[in-house]
């Protein structure tokens, strides 16, 4: 499905850059397009996470890779 997703690439960038450039486009519409071009040739932005953990982290390791072995 992905390969295939892909294969619209090239049409998607295209039909993308004419609201981009159409005058005649809503701006909010030729933001999204501004926002998904930037976003595929830049990459989206990082997003912070925050994640409270407990615990040494040779523990929390120690336990990661038991429980990684009772799965093979």
């Amino acid at each position: 499905m992905r390969s295939l997703a892909r294969g619209y690439t090239d049409a998607s960038i295209q039909v993308l850059g004419g609201y981009l450039n159409c005058e005649k486009t809503e701006p909010s519409i030729r933001i999204v397009a501004a926002r998904e071009l930037l976003d595929r040739g830049w990459g989206k932005p990082n997003q912070p996470a925050e994640h409270k953990v407990e615990g040494s982290i040779d523990v929390i390791i120690r336990d990661l890779m038991a429980e990684k072995a009772k799965k093979k």
